[in-house]
């Protein structure tokens, strides 16, 4: 919510923010685009500073609630995922190239079904 100019203890109303907005589009170059507001801002704002401890965040983004950010701004894309996933394996010291056998030595190739039932 951005505060009114005369009284900032009042919201600024909706109609002005979008006629900044598009002001702000045009200068930029940029052709209206459904979808693209504050909103989408504050998002991508939210998801790129990420690594950040959520107390920093929600202080550098005006966010009172924690939760708000958690459940609304921050989204993981693919690349965050597997970003996670791949620290994981290395945390486990474990080659994610290699595959683990059961009951095995690891840097043999992992049994087959065949070999247990005669054992």
């Amino acid at each position: 919510m951005l505060p009114e100019l005369r009284h900032p203890s009042k919201a600024l109303c909706r109609v002005r923010v979008c006629r900044w907005w598009k002001t702000a589009e045009t200068l930029a170059g940029l052709e209206p685009k459904r979808g693209r507001g504050w909103h989408s801002l504050r998002r991508k704002f939210a998801t790129d500073l990420m690594e950040l401890p959520l107390k920093v965040l929600c202080e550098l983004g005006g966010w009172k609630n924690a939760q708000t950010v958690l459940g609304c701004y921050q989204q993981a894309d693919e690349g965050q995922l597997r970003k996670a996933l791949e620290s994981r394996r290395r945390v486990r010291g474990s080659d994610p190239n290699r595959r683990e056998s059961i009951g095995g030595n690891r840097d043999t190739e992992p049994r087959k079904f065949n070999d247990y039932k005669k054992m």
